[in-house]
């Protein structure tokens, strides 16, 4: 939604693998500003976003990952501790992140659920989307005080990413 607030063209899909309790799955989405045919997975993402961070020993999450590509990790651990130190020198500075969405969660919702504060973490990232497109589309979808907390979780991680990405300037 956000992506259609700032005039882009969007597509979500989710792909499952085994279908059990507990399974990884993977999601896709595309944004671009022509209109989007293909409903075939993204092989080549140029953003990857890990919620869980338990799958990176048991997955090569980053496969495909394009050369100029980010990488946002939900995650209190630093990068080295989490085994991507070699990643993180293959991309630019500041390409391949982790923030602690989980528990930055936890602090607004009262809940550890990451969604919310990855878009905001990876509005910052990217400049994909704006935050305000953000914000607008968590308002869409929630009303009252969940939606304030969403959004002041995801406005939470915007501004740590933001700072993040000074360090590198």
């Amino acid at each position: 939604m956000a992506a259609f607030e700032d005039g882009h063209h969007a597509q979500a899909f989710p792909s499952f693998g085994s279908e059990r309790t507990g399974a990884p799955v993977v999601s896709y989405c595309r944004i671009r500003d022509t209109s989007i045919r293909s409903r075939e997975p993204v092989l080549e993402p140029d953003l990857i976003i890990v919620q869980d961070p338990t799958l990176l020993p048991i997955m090569d999450v980053f496969s495909g990952l394009k050369p100029n590509g980010f990488g946002l990790i939900n995650s209190a651990k630093p990068l080295a501790e989490l085994g991507l130190k070699d990643l993180e020198d293959s991309y630019a500075p500041g390409h391949i992140v982790a923030i602690p969405a989980a528990d930055i969660a936890r602090e607004h919702l009262g809940r550890p659920l990451p969604n919310a504060v990855l878009l905001g973490g990876v509005s910052a990232l990217t400049q994909i989307v704006r935050l305000e497109s953000v914000l607008d589309a968590i308002g869409g979808r929630f009303s009252g005080k969940v939606a304030a907390a969403n959004q002041a979780a995801a406005k939470a991680a915007y501004d740590l990413v933001s700072e993040m990405k000074e360090q590198y300037a």
